[in-house]
């Protein structure tokens, strides 16, 4: 379970961030930074984790907790669809997480980011392979950034009924990519990224709304 030496060992005002939203065919991608300036309370410690972990419910009621947590910070950017296809999604990634970072209140003292990879933030950052499952800012940044994508894709998906976003969530389930098929390519799908971008090179269109 992750915990908070991380964070108490640097000091200051530390952001835990974290992304969701690499693999998807279709979706924006979505970064979370959160901050613990006054510790975190031991029961929501004891119940937080990497949220590829939790289920649905218990990461929603954390995301519905944590703004009213003394002293919590959050952050929330995202990149859309076309920024993905015109930057790649490493770079989209990190401009999301940048994104994040820059709606906290203020700059913070140190970013922990998951990954190995570090975008730059203006402050001083350290990479953690793993970091959701370790530190719990980086955590609670994946549970965030997670619920956020979720409502985003669940929104599109009512809009868009054919590819069943609000259980795929935009990933490449055998269900979607026969969608893909059937129904055409949306303006939400990346066009750079495998089924669709085969898709896109065999001659197929984009639906309009």
């Amino acid at each position: 379970m992750p915990d908070f030496t991380r964070e108490q060992n640097h000091g200051g005002r530390v952001a835990g961030v974290d992304e969701v939203g690499r693999g998807p065919l279709a979706g924006p991608v979505v970064a979370a930074a959160v901050v613990f300036s006054a510790g975190v309370p031991d029961d929501l410690a004891a119940i937080m984790d990497d949220s590829k972990k939790l289920k649905p419910a218990v990461r929603e009621a954390i995301a519905a907790r944590l703004p009213s947590v003394a002293g919590v910070e959050i952050g929330i950017g995202a990149a859309s669809t076309q920024e993905v296809d015109a930057l790649n999604i490493h770079n989209a990634a990190h401009l999301a997480m940048q994104r994040a970072v820059a709606r906290l209140p203020r700059l913070p003292d140190h970013v922990l980011v998951d990954g190995n990879k570090l975008p730059a933030f203006g402050c001083s950052a350290q990479a953690i392979v793993g970091g959701d499952g370790l530190s719990l800012s980086i955590a609670a940044a994946s549970i965030v950034a997670k619920v956020v994508r979720d409502r985003i894709m669940a929104r599109l998906g009512a809009r868009w009924p054919d590819y069943d976003w609000q259980r795929n969530a935009g990933y490449g389930t055998a269900a979607h990519r026969q969608a893909l098929g059937a129904a055409g390519i949306s303006p939400h799908h990346r066009k750079t990224f495998g089924t669709v971008r085969r898709q896109v090179a065999a001659g197929q269109t984009e639906k309009q709304a």
